[in-house]
């Protein structure tokens, strides 16, 4: 049984920073991506990541904003996000599918989630 669970969701002024983690049970030959949603709308793709950390996608909202990581020793994934804008306020997910390629945009392609940590950005 794989759990992720989320950490370092906010509140943080416009044009600021965050990083989220999130921590993977088990092993870790997982393709992850992260997700957000909004209230009242779909849950969207915002980044991937392979396995071995080796090849990264991202959201062309997120793109030069957002930085996808791994860490396979600490068994943790990390999402840096610079440049915040209003707009990126939402629950923010994390997701694991077995290593896959092409990296999944789709939710429904991913196996596992965790319950999402609260971003929000203010004007």
């Amino acid at each position: 049984q794989v759990q992720l669970v989320e950490y370092g969701g906010g509140l943080v002024q416009a044009g600021g920073s965050l990083r989220l983690s999130c921590v993977v049970s088990g092993n870790t030959l997982y393709t992850m991506g992260w997700f957000r949603q909004a209230p009242g709308k779909e849950r969207d793709f915002v980044a991937a990541i392979t396995r071995d950390g080796g090849t990264t996608l991202y959201a062309d909202s997120v793109k030069g904003r957002f930085t996808i990581s791994r860490d396979n020793a600490k068994n943790t994934v990390y999402l840096q996000m610079d440049s915040l804008k209003p707009e990126d306020t939402a629950v923010y997910f994390c997701a694991a599918v077995y290593a896959t390629f092409p990296l999944p945009r789709n939710p429904k392609d991913y196996f596992y989630w965790g319950r999402g940590t609260q971003v929000t950005v203010s004007s």
